[in-house]
């Protein structure tokens, strides 16, 4: 009998222990860092040098951070897959930004890390300051970037809500979810269903609109980490610019940067 107790609380501490690490998992979250343009000196204030961009994909690397691909990240959130390994990271990038097919890519490629690009398609292959649909679909066959929706044109809604008619308000809102997600799962032959709010804003109204719309997660850009406790259709990033570099991206990462109420650009 001594003999069965001693075993039974020796699989209870493990089975504890087990859930406890669980937990932790849960409420540590991850942080999910947000993009825009790169280059070899700073252009405006979403810039993020290509030298500070390449430094911290370094650091992520010697320090045993894992970036997963944020579809893994996703799938957890829902409750559809297991944790992420500890210290782990996601990548993403708005806007399709023309450098990130010239400055970013080539450093993911060198790293062997992956990335989500939230893109508007009313721009591609027609504003000169983003990529085309071939360089697109160039860096999708990497196999290192997944392509995902930023609505049709990247509108502010909380100014065309002021503007519009309520019923014109919610048409608008309509075509700029379901627009983009047919046309980028037309061009790519893949399942678009997940949403990087524009500007970062959000409310209620919307989130509702992109779950009937299809979509499975929407990103925001509040500096908090991406956890099973926030909201599936307002999970946090971090926006990250030059002036985020060194102690600031090591604080985001660890997460020692927390953040609450909503956060736009």
């Amino acid at each position: 009998m001594k003999r069965f107790l001693v075993g039974f609380f020796a699989l209870l501490a493990v089975v504890l222990g087990s859930q406890s690490l669980l937990l932790a998992a849960e409420a540590q979250g991850v942080p999910v860092l947000c993009y825009h343009r790169f280059g070899p000196k700073v252009a405006d204030s979403m810039t993020t040098t290509t030298p500070t961009f390449a430094a911290q994909l370094q650091w992520l690397q010697d320090n045993g951070y894992t970036v997963i691909p944020l579809r893994t990240l996703v799938n957890y959130l829902l409750g559809q897959g297991p944790p992420p390994p500890p210290k782990a990271v996601v990548i993403t990038a708005d806007d399709a930004h023309k450098t990130v097919y010239s400055d970013m890519l080539p450093l993911l490629k060198k790293y062997n890390m992956p990335v989500t690009l939230f893109v508007y398609p009313s721009a591609v292959s027609r504003a000169d300051y983003v990529m085309t649909w071939e360089q697109l679909k160039e860096c999708q066959d990497t196999g290192l970037v997944d392509i995902q929706s930023h609505t049709f044109w990247h509108p502010n809604f909380k100014k065309e809500k002021k503007k519009l008619k309520p019923e014109e308000y919610q048409k608008l809102v309509h075509d700029q979810l379901t627009k983009s997600k047919a046309s980028l799962e037309r061009r790519f032959g893949k399942t678009v269903d997940i949403l990087a709010w524009p500007f970062g804003i959000y409310d209620e109204e919307l989130e509702q609109a992109a779950a009937k719309a299809g979509y499975v997660a929407a990103f925001s850009i509040e500096r908090r980490l991406a956890n099973p406790s926030e909201r599936i259709m307002a999970q946090p990033r971090y926006m990250i610019t030059e002036a985020d570099k060194s102690k600031n991206f090591v604080a985001f990462v660890s997460g020692k940067v927390s953040e609450k109420g909503p956060r736009t650009y």
